[in-house]
């Protein structure tokens, strides 16, 4: 029989994309949801998943839901990153003891948040954490949590990343809210950063692929594995504005500065805002991911062409007017910010 893996967040971005490389790899896919019918209706391109009612704050829903799972995928993250101190912690806390009741692996996608300044910028497995940021504390105390749950015998795979990008249903992140305005044509991009400092995307499906790849390989991986994703790597930041209009075919488009000024200023309204703007530093330093590590294990890393990944990357935030689109490769799929993705 297949082994079983549950999905805490697969309405989100990578876990969607988890759910579908996962079923590719023989999987059987299990996702739990608060409400899982409007959730299925969602993801209707996936029949295959087993939707279950449930709570990521509440642990006997998560403990529940991951009876008989080999696997949990912890990829469940507040919405619009509002109140993270409040909810990552004991979200992961809940996957930990179903891991654990469950003898079940974690995997969890990690995050650059966990590295401050004097670890830039090249980042590699074993590179110092000691982050600046209030988010970045939390990302270091949850990955502390799964050592130590590892410590007792608990599996655990990380594979961290930079930005996330691409994928069917990627919207809480800064491709899709900060650079492009989904369900609308590109007309302009806008871009966070200085145009000349190096930044480092993460094209879900390939970044899902790998994690499944990883996983395909449990037996020759340790109790607590950390691998770096090093997806697309531009050496001037804005490479990525470029090839955003050149995938929308508006090479001219104009490329507008992120208003920093206004996020701050409304920043203590809007917890969105603040949470983004904290984020800034990521923006004025080149921070890229050494996957040496993960090269060497795999081999093949799968890598999309860029071309390709964020022409599908506009295309699913409903970006494309449907007489720029392939009707065999493409769909106008936009995707909603607004809908939480606590599962």
């Amino acid at each position: 029989m297949a082994s079983t893996a549950l999905i805490i967040g697969a309405t989100g971005g990578f876990g969607s994309e988890m759910a579908l490389a996962l079923r590719n790899h023989g999987w059987q896919v299990r996702a739990m949801h608060r409400k899982p019918k409007a959730a299925a209706r969602q993801l209707a391109d996936m029949p295959f998943t087993d939707w279950v009612k449930g709570d990521a704050m509440n642990a006997a829903d998560v403990n529940a839901a991951a009876v008989n799972a080999r696997l949990i995928v912890h990829a469940v993250n507040p919405p619009g990153y509002r109140n993270w101190a409040g909810t990552v912690v004991p979200m992961l806390d809940n996957t930990i003891a179903a891991a654990k009741a469950n003898s079940a692996r974690i995997l969890f996608p990690g995050t650059v948040y966990n590295f401050g300044p004097d670890a830039f910028p090249l980042l590699a497995e074993t590179s110092p954490q000691n982050p600046k940021t209030r988010k970045g504390k939390l990302r270091v105390e949850m990955e502390r949590r799964l050592r130590a749950a590892s410590d007792d015998g608990m599996s655990v795979l990380i594979l961290r990343a930079g930005d996330f990008f691409g994928g069917r249903y990627a919207g809480n992140n800064w491709f899709a809210q900060g650079l492009v305005k989904p369900g609308k044509p590109v007309r302009a991009v806008t871009y966070p950063g200085p145009h000349k400092i190096g930044h480092a995307w993460a094209y879900l499906p390939d970044m899902a692929e790998t994690a499944a790849r990883l996983l395909g390989r449990a037996d020759e991986l340790g109790t607590f594995e950390v691998f770096h994703f090093g997806g697309h790597w531009f050496e001037h930041g804005i490479e990525m504005a470029d090839a955003i209009r050149a995938a929308a075919r508006r090479p001219d488009a104009p490329v507008r500065k992120l208003p920093w000024f206004a996020l701050t200023l409304l920043s203590p309204f809007v917890e969105t805002f603040r949470e983004m703007r904290e984020m800034r530093y990521l923006w004025k330093k080149p921070v890229r991911l050494d996957d040496t590590k993960l090269a060497a294990f795999l081999g093949t890393v799968p890598h999309t062409p860029l071309d390709i990944a964020v022409r599908q990357s506009l295309a699913a935030l409903g970006c494309l007017g449907a007489g720029d689109l392939n009707p065999e490769t493409e769909t106008l799929s936009l995707t909603s910010l607004t809908e939480g993705t606590i599962q």
